[in-house]
């Protein structure tokens, strides 16, 4: 792995729920993001970006073009609207560019040296800000006074 994940109880438990019943929706975006990983791959490596990132969509989204959340989130990489504008992303009533897998790629590189940026180098808590917003991760780690992912969930 490009990033460091310990064999806690936690991470167990996940293990244990993909395996058992989210094992078909992982299967299903797995052979989806078979055609998406290499171009996914090329632009990390171009980014400097480890590659395990490149396996985000298959939880944000099973690798679906067309995934819109109940949030408005939509596309491959789950970009809120406001986010993909501001990593240079068309989002408005005539184009929405969050369901072009490439440019997503490289809107998602861009937001991900920029999480990693915010949070010191720290890809868990970089990831948890892009599912939950850098916003609430940063109160999450000053009330409870730690920066240690696994402390905070």
């Amino acid at each position: 792995h490009d990033i460091p994940i310990p064999l806690n109880d936690r991470v167990l438990r996940f293990v244990e729920i993909f395996q058992g019943r989210l094992r078909p929706f992982l299967t299903e975006g797995l052979a989806r993001g078979a055609s998406y990983l290499p171009m996914i791959q090329t632009v990390f490596r171009e980014e400097g970006l480890p590659l395990d990132l490149g396996f985000v969509p298959l939880v944000e989204s099973g690798f679906k073009t067309t995934a819109l959340s109940r949030t408005n989130a939509r596309g491959v990489w789950q970009f809120m609207r406001g986010t993909a504008i501001e990593n240079g992303l068309a989002a408005d009533w005539y184009i929405d560019e969050r369901a072009d897998p490439g440019k997503a790629t490289r809107a998602a590189a861009k937001y991900l040296k920029t999480l990693h940026r915010i949070f010191d180098g720290d890809w868990h808590l970089a990831l948890a800000s892009y599912n939950g917003g850098p916003g609430r991760v940063q109160r999450a780690t000053k009330r409870f006074g730690t920066r240690d992912f696994w402390r905070l969930s």
